[in-house]
């Protein structure tokens, strides 16, 4: 499968320190099929490129958004010098499990 790039805007969680990027919901359609049965928390392995810096980490599924979400750590978030409400251009690569 090809990368899947995107931009969303970086948000944090209610009252919370993590910082997320939600996947558009015809991408988190096209994540759903090409991963396979979910498993665990239906976390999604992936590398993930935004800006100079790749990592890899998990996309999370998010019932009251309908679509996966991206964990942004704070290390990359420096890093890149993103703020909150600012639009994140994402690139996201699976990865076989």
């Amino acid at each position: 499968m090809d990368d899947l790039a995107f931009s969303a805007p970086l948000w944090c969680e209610s009252g919370g320190t993590w910082r997320f990027v939600t996947v558009p919901d015809d991408l988190s359609d096209v994540i759903r099929f090409e991963s396979g049965p979910p498993s665990g928390f239906g976390a999604v392995p992936v590398e993930v490129t935004v800006g100079g810096t790749t990592w890899r980490t998990s996309l999370f599924p998010s019932a009251g958004r309908g679509a996966y979400v991206l964990p942004v750590k704070a290390a990359v978030r420096r890093a890149e010098g993103l703020d909150d409400g600012e639009p994140v251009q994402v690139s996201v690569r699976l990865i076989e499990r």
